[in-house]
């Protein structure tokens, strides 16, 4: 497996990102240290990037079973920032050079790597190598060989293995999973979903280099898609065929811009894609035997919406963040079922990998063979 050195990944990191913007330096609680903290697991985030800095970092500031517990760098500047921010001892800062000394540490119990796609990989499986349980963020990485890799590093070192599909927390997701497993509205006829952004301004970001991300749309977007159309089914596809569209070939030099597929169900179903980083898309919609369901926005971090043929959804909103953590660190601590484990993220790899496949083959359909709960929870 080749690895991504550290100076490779800050200069490619630093010039896709446009630099690291500053946090306001303002202390907030943290409750390392305290007493209520011997019943929480603590988290070490590797990768201080935009979804670390203000997604995962804040949401660990309301979890009830983990906290933030140390970070991974390879910009010395983050370092004083986050320690400040987050009152974070010395002891628990690391960079990519020394991240494999992470194995003394007692107060770090769970690694979440949070890196470009090329990474996951290497620092998960350093990660359980060194004893600690991993959370790897989305996609699980850039190819299924590596997936087993992570799912074999964890195993042999008897740690635990998360990915981070957030929505799998998320109370309008866990209700379209519930309508369903019950057929509330009998049997899934057709289903659609789309997921996509308009990328205006860099083409130089990580996303849009292959090597760091191993993929464009499909890989980054493209898995939410994915991830819908399975648990709005209850269902993994038995065949897929797919095209793929660009209309600006000058900014998306090196990965895919627009992907769409089609897939099919052994029950009969069938269901379309989309996925773009040039197309504004959210949103997953259902059509079944005795009605309909749909999730609109279907992915984004604000709250989502949903209804139904029978009305209007309506559930409170917390972060999608802390829920996830929340509920991998319950999976440790109490045994509770892993709503996203390994075989998740590897299923939805071999997927992708047979999108690309049928890409290359000018949209001829590709056979998909998983056992009926391959990659579902517990």
């Amino acid at each position: 497996m080749k690895k991504l050195s550290r100076r490779d990944f800050n200069s490619t990191l630093v010039k896709g990102m446009g630099g690291f913007t500053l946090m306001t330096a303002v202390p907030m609680a943290c409750a390392m240290g305290t007493n209520q903290n011997k019943k929480k697991l603590g988290i070490a985030l590797v990768g201080l990037g935009s979804y670390s800095t203000y997604q995962l970092a804040p949401a660990l500031l309301d979890t009830e079973h983990c906290y933030l517990a140390g970070i991974v760098t390879g910009t010395p500047e983050k370092e004083q920032v986050w320690t400040s921010k987050y009152n974070i001892p010395k002891e628990n800062i690391y960079n990519y050079d020394n991240f494999d000394d992470i194995a003394d540490n007692k107060a770090i119990d769970i690694v979440y790597v949070v890196l470009p796609n090329s990474m996951h990989a290497d620092f998960s499986i350093r990660a359980a190598k060194a004893g600690k349980h991993v959370i790897c963020e989305k996609p699980m990485a850039i190819n299924v060989e590596e997936c087993d890799a992570i799912i074999q590093a964890c195993e042999e070192n008897n740690v635990k293995l998360g990915i981070g599909y957030r929505l799998h927390s998320e109370p309008y997701t866990q209700e379209v999973k519930r309508l369903v497993k019950e057929k509330a509205f009998g049997s899934i006829n057709y289903i659609s979903a789309d997921a996509g952004y308009r990328s205006m301004s860099d083409p130089d970001q990580w996303r849009l280099n292959k090597k760091l991300s191993g993929g464009g749309a499909l890989m980054n977007m493209g898995v939410y898609a994915i991830q819908s159309v399975i648990y709005g089914t209850g269902e993994n596809p038995i065949s897929v065929a797919a095209q793929e569209y660009s209309t600006r070939p000058g900014y998306f030099k090196d990965t895919d811009e627009t992907i769409t597929a089609q897939f099919e169900f052994e029950s009969g179903a069938v269901g379309n894609i989309m996925t773009s980083h040039n197309v504004r898309a959210n949103r997953l919609f259902a059509s079944c035997e005795r009605g309909w369901f749909e999730l609109d926005p279907a992915s984004t971090y604000i709250p989502l919406a949903g209804r139904t043929s029978q009305g209007e959804l309506n559930f409170p909103q917390e972060s999608q963040q802390k829920l996830q953590m929340d509920d991998f660190a319950k999976h440790i601590l109490l045994n509770t079922i892993n709503l996203v484990p390994g075989e998740m993220g590897k299923r939805d790899m071999m997927i992708v990998e047979a999108i690309y496949e049928s890409i290359s083959k000018d949209g001829q359909k590709v056979k998909l063979n998983f056992t009926p709960n391959y990659g579902f929870a517990g």
